[in-house]
């Protein structure tokens, strides 16, 4: 199963400073037909404006992974963490019994970053904040994992999260082609951030997605410079 959703079929959310696209329910968007996929509860697309941002706010029992198109967000939280992520880096956070967190856009340009939840496998735990440079360079031509429960992928450099899944990335010049092996069981949501793709016959331009069900491998297509970010999650078997 392969379901496109096109960027101008997501719910948009005009909040002046922020302009909102969101792929399943959130906030003051709810269809009862898209409340997530599988444990990808939230993916969240946003342009936030210049000096702006999120004020402190509560989570709990969440993984929280944001990842910058363009622009920079700063973190602050409850916990006394704080950093300023870049575009294509990556920010974590474990919500798990409890944190605050503020994000802004401090600087003199719009923001564009994916802002991705993924329920944990077990609820509770320490909170915790942490980012990541990953040059785009790193990732030319290849997939990256970017985030992961899994302790081999954080072993080799992967952002840790405390969820059953992993977050891949990849820049390709157009005419590059990469094979990808989904484990089975898994749920995958896939977003192009720039440029325009061909996944398994599917063309992808930036900001559209597909969500990706009982299908053994993705063939991934640059038809001209692209970059993707997928999460591979996995249901948490009690």
């Amino acid at each position: 199963m392969i379901e496109k959703r096109t960027f101008d079929e997501l719910a948009h959310v005009n909040h002046d400073w922020l302009q909102a696209r969101h792929h399943f329910s959130f906030g003051s968007y709810y269809d009862p037909a898209r409340m997530g996929f599988g444990p990808i509860r939230v993916w969240n697309d946003d342009e936030i404006a210049s000096q702006t941002g999120f004020p402190m706010h509560p989570h709990k029992d969440m993984e929280i992974i944001t990842y910058v198109r363009e622009g920079a967000i700063t973190h602050r939280d409850s916990l006394g963490n704080e950093g300023r992520t870049e575009a294509g880096d990556v920010q974590v956070m474990s919500a798990g019994t409890g944190v605050r967190h503020s994000e802004y856009n401090l600087e003199d340009e719009q923001t564009r970053l994916f802002q991705i939840w993924i329920e944990p496998r077990a609820p509770g735990g320490d909170p915790r904040w942490d980012a990541k440079t990953f040059p785009k360079g790193d990732r030319t031509g290849q997939l990256e994992i970017l985030a992961s429960g899994f302790d081999e992928d954080v072993d080799n450099g992967a952002l840790m999260i405390r969820a059953d899944a992993r977050l891949y990335g990849a820049t390709l010049k157009a005419g590059t082609t990469v094979r990808h092996d989904i484990t089975k069981g898994a749920h995958v949501y896939l977003v192009g951030s720039a440029g325009k793709l061909r996944i398994n016959g599917e063309l992808v331009l930036a900001r559209d997605a597909l969500a990706i069900r009982d299908v053994t491998s993705l063939e991934i297509e640059a038809v001209e410079d692209a970059e993707l970010v997928f999460a591979e999650a996995f249901e948490t078997q009690n």
